[in-house]
């Protein structure tokens, strides 16, 4: 072989090398966690489309949602039988579920909400908020906040946020229950990215809870791959990669009070659906 050729080989190996080494991501966990050995919980076939979860009432028993049926499901993590379930409203596309001093909350993916009445019973009902603002969007994040009383939605794909560059926050206030029309907050997407050291060009939130022990907000975002942490005002503090092996597709987040983390993931053509349990160690 030529030596022009066999150097040019070389060098073209070298820098597939280099650009390779500064693309691959850096994987983490927030202190007190350990993101890579959670404890995992299968669901049954019922839940493969599980969206949205809250424990109720200690870590053994979860209520959930998928995002097809308008069901509310009672998963025992310990139990092999099918789910008790309780019919709220019609088939549509449901995203998340909360758990409020209002009682029960369900989030549709464009932006309204669902109040649960009589829950666990043979009567469950629900009322319809709808979401006024215009334009195209989409929301799989819903969150109770206690000291504004109230649930904060966070937009997964708004027009125009895309335009902004930013991801909103929008209140729904639970003295009044009335939607606030302005942002309660806004993140900015390239910061995020920037901390991350990830490429994203949009911040895709697909769940959120407030630690009840750092008080603070734990979002995650099944496109991105991502684990972020903010002050309960939105500002940016910490973010993490999270590895694809473990976190098919997390669209589920919730706290117990002593602050281990549960993060649901649906099932697909690749995995199936499970609960992922992190053990926290306060510090």
């Amino acid at each position: 072989m030529d030596v022009r050729i066999l150097l040019f080989f070389l060098l073209f190996l070298l820098s597939c090398n280099y650009f390779s080494d500064r693309s691959q991501k850096v994987y983490s966990s927030p202190h007190g966690y350990d993101l890579g050995s959670p404890v995992r919980y299968r669901v049954r076939e019922s839940m493969q489309e599980i969206s949205g979860i809250t424990l109720y009432p200690d870590e053994r028993r979860i209520l959930a949602i998928n995002d097809e049926e308008g069901k509310i499901f009672e998963i025992d993590v310990k139990a092999t039988k099918a789910y008790p379930t309780w019919k709220f409203g019609k088939n549509d596309d449901y995203e998340d579920l909360c758990e409020t001093d209002s009682g029960f909350f369900v989030l549709k993916s464009n932006g309204s909400l669902f109040r649960i009445f009589n829950l666990f019973t043979d009567s469950v009902r629900s009322v319809h908020y709808k979401f006024g603002k215009k334009g195209k969007k989409e929301f799989e994040t819903a969150y109770f906040d206690k000291n504004k009383n109230s649930i904060i939605t966070i937009c997964k794909n708004c027009e125009d946020d895309k335009k902004l560059g930013v991801t909103s926050a929008y209140s729904f206030r639970l003295d009044s229950m009335v939607f606030e029309s302005d942002p309660v907050y806004q993140i900015k997407d390239d910061e995020i990215a920037h901390l991350a050291g990830n490429d994203m060009r949009f911040f895709k939130p697909s769940a959120a809870a407030i630690h009840p022990i750092e008080h603070r907000l734990y979002i995650v975002a099944s496109v991105n791959q991502l684990l972020v942490i903010t002050d309960l005002e939105g500002h940016l503090q910490e973010a993490y990669n999270l590895r694809h092996r473990l976190f098919l597709q997390p669209e589920g987040l919730a706290f117990a009070p002593n602050g281990d983390m549960y993060i649901s993931n649906e099932g697909g053509y690749d995995g199936v659906a499970n609960i992922l349990k992190f053990t926290y160690k306060k510090k």
